[in-house]
């Protein structure tokens, strides 16, 4: 059987009076690509927050690799590689500066930073301000940053909502590469459908905090065309309403 590479166990949090997440169970093995799908305000952010560390269950458990957050902080955060929605950052910094910024946290040098530039495809612009790339430039930057340390575990929130068709297949094409190339674990939250059919192994359809449907695309599209069509038998709504 694969390792549990994270491992999601009764795992609650509210806010205020919301119930963001309501007793998940997740497992996700070694090598996975995990697709956490669903509207706005299932949950997905709040599960992968707690997942990074970033917010804490109310109640259940939460290990990655085998282990808890508490007293352990810095081992998984050098594990862990996280790009956010909308990435920020110093906007008179070039690419290669940005990189290089990044990569001193980790002892890295140059040789790592061109592997990167290559891997997603910003040769061009390594000399390139930050603030004169475009949306879709921005975000295979923060990807490659959240790749420059070789991460067990790759942790992707909505990472091409608003960028054009072109901008995000292009993103496409470096995951569908790392996922070829390595075993690193992924969960990528995302309310595209055909994303998630398109980079991952496995697919958590959530909404309003909880876990409605899993499986592998092909189990879960056996019954139905399409993952829209299985969302709205189980909801009456539609995934982007």
């Amino acid at each position: 059987m694969s390792e549990q590479i994270i491992e999601v166990s009764n795992v609650w949090k509210s806010f205020k009076t919301v119930q963001a997440v309501k007793g998940i169970n997740l497992k996700i093995p070694r090598g996975q690509f995990t697709a956490l799908l669903g509207p706005n305000g299932a949950g997905k952010t709040t599960l992968v927050e707690m997942i990074e560390g970033i917010q804490k269950p109310d109640s259940g458990d939460i290990m990655i690799m085998g282990k808890h957050w508490k007293g352990n902080e810095d081992e998984l955060h050098s594990i862990i590689g996280l790009s956010l929605q909308e990435t920020r950052f110093i906007d008179k910094l070039r690419v290669s500066e940005t990189l290089n910024l990044f990569a001193s946290f980790f002892g890295l040098g140059k040789a790592r930073i061109d592997e990167i530039i290559e891997l997603v495809g910003l040769g061009d612009k390594r000399r390139s301000y930050v603030v004169n790339l475009s949306g879709g430039q921005r975000q295979r930057l923060a990807i490659g940053i959240a790749l420059i340390n070789s991460p067990a575990i790759l942790l992707l929130d909505e990472p091409t909502t608003g960028l054009d068709p072109n901008a995000r297949r292009e993103i496409w094409r470096i995951l569908s590469g790392l996922k070829k190339s390595s075993d690193t674990s992924m969960i990528l939250t995302t309310h595209y459908m055909e994303e998630a059919e398109t980079l991952c192994d496995y697919i958590v359809i959530m909404d309003n905090g909880s876990i409605l449907r899993e499986g592998t695309p092909e189990f879960l599209l056996k019954d139905y065309r399409s993952l829209d069509d299985l969302f709205v038998s189980l909801t009456g709504r539609s995934i982007n309403e």
